[in-house]
């Protein structure tokens, strides 16, 4: 019989045991974070990926047709301003340009041939005039020489209006001329060239785009176009300081400025309504940019120095985090925030740095007063 009851109790034992182990409550293990102190921003990104441009760039095409004469640069050579880049073939045009010098010549020596015989003619007239005072002379005489003094004097104003008719022909023609040939508007580099000598350069007629003869651009001198949401482009200003991120250099930060703000919203279809921002680069060393890269831009709109902040991340409904407090339980804690990004969030006040945040706040079973287990983040 005692052996019967032994085995009841340690059954019974057994049993009560069992429902008090798993009854009792087991921690939920989680990670921890603390508070620190730094410099937070408010900051302001783009919503595509923005485009570094050069500072000046000119797509240059002839304003007439005609065949290529000469070619006189090649594709990645540095020019000058001014300097020839093509021609045309333009001996006719060249040939009009010599009858054009010919022809003010021609007007200059006509004028100097008809003012002369008009000076001479005032000269007559004034003697006339003496012969009729000394009754030497008839007042027919007096009238033929003032006529004929008229008359050389408004074909001398006439000659010399020629010439000016002859000069502007000469510089129309010097102007129909120039536009065989493409020059350099800035000092740049030479991106593109379009056509061969003996090809037939065409120009671009209204509404057809059409390659450009010569695409020049700046290599020393870039900037950066970038579109920012609707939404957060009332909050930028002209001259709000950037950090520029390039794909092709993504281990390099770069600092810039807020030059130019667009006038007006870029409504393209299916996409999100934006406003182009230009950013300029600030002095400092740079890789050998090209027009065309990508970039990213944050525009920083406030800063705050050395301020408690914490992982924008672990913030919960904008409102609270979760601590573990001395007795290794979950806690609520309201908090007053400040300036805030997607990385950094600046607490005014409800926290210290020696409190525990929970870094895995985004799990759904945490609540108040759990019990947990705090683990190392590498586990």
């Amino acid at each position: 019989m005692m052996t019967k009851y032994i085995k009841w109790i340690l059954l019974i034992s057994f049993v009560v045991g069992g429902y008090f182990w798993f009854e009792q409550e087991k921690p939920i293990n989680v990670t921890t974070i603390q508070a620190r102190y730094g410099d937070v921003q408010s900051v302001v990104a783009n919503t595509r990926a923005g485009t570094v441009s050069s500072c000046q760039r000119a797509k240059m095409s002839f304003p007439i047709g005609g065949t290529i004469a000469s070619i006189d640069v090649k594709e990645g050579e540095l020019v000058s301003k001014e300097q020839l880049l093509m021609s045309l073939w333009n001996v006719d045009r060249q040939s009009r340009i010599y009858e054009a010098k010919a022809l003010v010549v021609w007007r200059k020596q006509t004028k100097n041939s008809v003012c002369i015989n008009a000076e001479n003619d005032i000269k007559t007239l004034a003697r006339t005039k003496k012969l009729v005072l000394n009754k030497l002379a008839s007042q027919e005489n007096l009238d033929n020489a003032l006529a004929k003094s008229e008359a050389s004097s408004a074909s001398c104003a006439a000659a010399k209006a020629q010439i000016d008719v002859a000069q502007a022909v000469l510089k129309t023609t010097q102007a129909s001329f120039e536009q065989t040939k493409l020059f350099a508007p800035f000092d740049g580099i030479i991106a593109e060239i379009t056509g061969e000598i003996g090809e037939y350069s065409t120009p671009s007629p209204p509404g057809i785009p059409m390659p450009p003869a010569i695409d020049l651009l700046t290599h020393h001198c870039h900037y950066i176009t970038a579109p920012i949401d609707e939404v957060d482009a009332g909050d930028i200003k002209v001259g709000n300081p950037v950090v520029i991120r390039l794909d092709a250099f993504r281990e390099q930060i770069f600092s810039g400025t807020v030059k130019r703000i667009a006038p007006y919203v870029q409504d393209l279809a299916k996409q999100a309504r934006t406003v182009d921002v230009d950013v300029t680069f600030n002095k400092q060393p740079l890789p050998k940019l090209l027009t065309g890269y990508s970039a990213d831009i944050e525009i920083v709109l406030e800063k705050h120095k050395n301020v408690l902040y914490i992982a924008t991340d672990i913030i919960i409904d904008n409102q609270f985090v979760f601590i573990v407090n001395q007795n290794s339980r979950i806690e609520k804690k309201p908090l007053k925030l400040g300036l805030s990004n997607w990385q950094q969030t600046e607490v005014i006040s409800g926290l210290s740095d020696k409190d525990k945040l929970v870094s895995t706040s985004g799990n759904s079973v945490l609540k108040p007063n759990i019990l947990v287990n705090v683990v190392p983040k590498d586990d």
